[in-house]
């Protein structure tokens, strides 16, 4: 479903963005391709992140009626543009939201789950997250590449992974409380093919311990949709206890790209040894970490449909997942809360 509100805004969409959020390969110019000819009257060739900034940042109304602000951020030298969405009197006076009540650096009530999208950007425009879901805010960021990949590079080789998943890291703990006053120790995760890659590969090894440190009482999660890479960092005794606190959820479909299907159980592996490395037995990690791909679908397709609409579902029962419920899909009877413990060597029906 997508989100954006105006005519004028759906038509830019539907113009630069395909729903293309599978791991993509650069073309030779590390452009997007685009189509249009040479001498077309003022109209070079642009990247995919030139074509997103011709979409218009501000303030507007979330599905659930509350606000979302749009807004760039320079971090570490990176242009990260991201969009944040909650009641208005939970933003800073200093954020241009109507009705903002608070100060720079506030503590506020609200938990913040935040999303990363595949590569092409589709979900950051849907914000799929966008509704307060069990006093969680909902946040998206914009992958600061040409081609809007997170961790830069090209199908399972992110070149620029570190440098993302740091900016992530400083985004959330240094810009974000500027903006909005949330639970700095209720900080989730949410990812989406690429950004499954980030998160899985880049993030979660280096900077889970900023997030998910159950000894300073913060707790965190992650869903991790049609994507998964095992590390690619080094992990550290600080971030692997955190992992160990880390409620986590690997999602895909039986229909999965061919690239992912080694990846994704290879992720899920690497990751369950890393909390049995820290002594957990397998009841604790088959409570801590899940795993489903049941859903008859290609790339993302959760709801056996389509890629938005799939991902979308994710995002409605993100709360039903990760966060205690019922473990079943919004609207259905889908269980997918299966261990990993015995379920890591996943079996899919064919390939998208």
């Amino acid at each position: 479903m997508l989100t954006v509100r105006s005519l004028s805004l759906l038509l830019a969409l539907g113009a630069l963005f395909a729903v293309e959020a599978a791991p993509q390969s650069r073309n030779r110019s590390g452009k997007a391709r685009n189509g249009r000819k040479k001498g077309q009257q003022q109209q070079q060739a642009t990247t995919a992140f030139e074509q997103a900034q011709q979409i218009p940042q501000g303030v507007s109304t979330a599905t659930d009626g509350n606000t979302i602000l749009d807004t760039t951020a320079m971090v570490n030298g990176l242009p990260l543009r991201f969009k944040v969405s909650a009641p208005a009197d939970q933003f800073t006076t200093d954020s241009g939201v109507d009705g903002a009540t608070q100060d720079a650096g506030a503590a506020g009530d609200l938990g913040l789950n935040v999303l990363l999208h595949g590569d092409g950007g589709q979900s950051f425009f849907d914000f799929p997250n966008q509704a307060v879901q069990n006093n969680v805010a909902g946040a998206v960021i914009l992958a600061p590449d040409a081609n809007l990949f997170w961790g830069g590079g090209s199908g399972l080789d992110r070149t620029d992974g570190v440098a993302h998943a740091q900016a992530v890291s400083d985004l959330l703990t240094t810009t974000m409380p500027q903006v909005l006053a949330f639970n700095s120790s209720r900080v989730s995760f949410t990812g989406v093919s690429g950004g499954s890659l980030l998160l899985s590969g880049f993030f979660m090894p280096a900077h889970m311990a900023t997030f998910g440190d159950a000894t300073a009482g913060q707790e965190s999660q992650v869903l991790l949709n049609c994507g998964g890479l095992e590390p690619q960092v080094d992990i550290s005794d600080a971030n692997a206890a955190a992992l160990a606190a880390t409620r986590v959820h690997f999602q895909s479909t039986q229909q999965e790209l061919s690239l992912l299907q080694p990846a994704i159980p290879a992720a899920i592996q690497a990751y369950e040894q890393i909390v049995a490395g820290q002594g957990l037995d397998a009841d604790a990690i088959g409570a801590l970490q899940t795993v489903d791909n049941s859903p008859d679908g290609g790339h993302c397709e959760f709801d056996e449909k389509d890629f938005v609409s799939g991902v979308q579902l994710m995002a409605d029962s993100f709360s039903a997942i990760v966060q205690g419920g019922d473990g079943k899909l919004a609207g259905t009877n889908v269980d997918v809360l299966n261990p990993v413990v015995g379920n890591e060597d996943l079996q899919f029906s064919g390939a998208s």
